[in-house]
């Protein structure tokens, strides 16, 4: 059958349009090009830094934060320049188990500070992902009311996998912040427990938040973490259980009584207080100026920063030697090849170690 006499149907495909234009003003697409990143200027972030500019903060910690060998070259140039600056805030750690209310006593206490002009820096860590590394970093959500205060400061960062419930650069971070004219710091750990105990060695006061009817009362009498506290908060002390709390309280003043003061010549005690209800906020504060007048006459407050600064630099050390050590390709090579020994049974542990040390 001719196609021309043919019927109308969906089987038949009638011939498309030959050549032409279709009207359309076709550009051939340019190549991308990568923009040369501009050198940065040290001296005018610094300047920035100190002027209480919140986003050059920001870009400052970032920068001390990456991983990058240019930024960490420039992240210390920075930390040189900004250092004379440095070391005029109280600096406050603040663990707890999670669920303490860690995020909502700092928010209700850092707002409190902020009406009383006082400038607040919130260095809040988030715990990362053992499998994936990444963290949620919703701290700054949560303190809505803190965020929203002109001389606040709030940043979240991640563990990163640094032990301690702390981020690795969560010192330098902190001098950073002093350096931008704030005046109290608040280090609001992970929250992983009793082995939570880096953070002890990076502030001035150390701050534990304890619930009611947790078993923590118990905890306390095997020491632990509690010995390191300069003061207890026996947070939720609000409803129908401000009356358990303040039992609570008088409880681990007891403790306390019995343990060896973390800082020579401060009692520590306990308070019991409701972020919610916003009760006790202010005996908090006068603890830690009644703690910073103690400390200072005996010049221990001198004394400890000069022994945190000695740790950190012996801190360091181990860290860049573990970083040397497996960053050599032929240690890389000898690593896998004694592991390989080990997991076959041809090694111990102890024998595989002696032989990367042994020449």
């Amino acid at each position: 059958m001719n196609e021309k006499n043919q019927e109308p149907s969906a089987l038949f495909v009638m011939d498309g349009v030959t050549g032409g234009h279709d009207g359309m003003n076709y550009v051939q697409p340019k190549k991308f090009r990568k923009k040369k990143q501009e050198p940065l200027d040290i001296s005018k972030l610094a300047l920035e830094v100190r002027s209480g500019d919140r986003t050059a903060l920001a870009r400052a910690i970032t920068l001390i934060e990456s991983s990058n060998a240019l930024h960490k070259v420039d992240g210390q140039a920075l930390l040189q320049e900004l250092l004379p600056y440095t070391g005029n805030a109280i600096r406050i750690g603040i663990t707890g188990v999670p669920g303490a209310g860690k995020s909502s006593f700092i928010e209700a206490f850092g707002t409190m500070l902020c009406k009383m002009d006082k400038r607040v820096a919130v260095l809040a860590i988030d715990p990362s992902s053992s499998l994936s590394g990444g963290s949620i970093l919703g701290d700054k959500t949560r303190m809505e009311e803190l965020v929203r205060q002109q001389n606040s400061f709030v940043r979240p960062s991640p563990s990163a996998g640094t032990l301690g419930g702390v981020h690795k650069k969560s010192r330098e971070t902190m001098l950073l912040c002093e350096a931008a004219g704030y005046d109290v710091l608040l280090i609001e750990t992970v929250g992983v427990g009793q082995s939570e105990t880096y953070v002890r060695g990076m502030v001035d006061f150390f701050l534990l938040l304890v619930l009611t009817g947790a078993g923590d009362e118990l905890q306390g009498m095997k020491k632990g973490i509690m010995e390191l506290a300069d003061g207890i908060i026996v947070h939720k002390a609000d409803g129908d259980n401000v009356r358990p709390a303040k039992r609570t309280m008088q409880e681990y003043k007891q403790i306390l009584h019995f343990l060896q003061p973390s800082t020579p010549g401060w009692m520590s005690t306990a308070l019991a207080v409701s972020s919610m209800e916003k009760t006790g906020l202010d005996k908090v504060w006068d603890m830690l100026m009644e703690f910073e007048n103690t400390v200072k006459k005996t010049n221990y407050w001198n004394i400890r920063r000069h022994e945190q600064t000695r740790d950190w630099f012996h801190s360091m050390i181990t860290d860049h030697l573990i970083d040397s050590f497996y960053g050599s390709p032929e240690r890389k090579t000898q690593v896998r090849s004694l592991e390989d020994e080990i997991l076959h049974g041809r090694l111990t542990v102890t024998q595989g170690v002696n032989a990367l040390f042994d020449k």
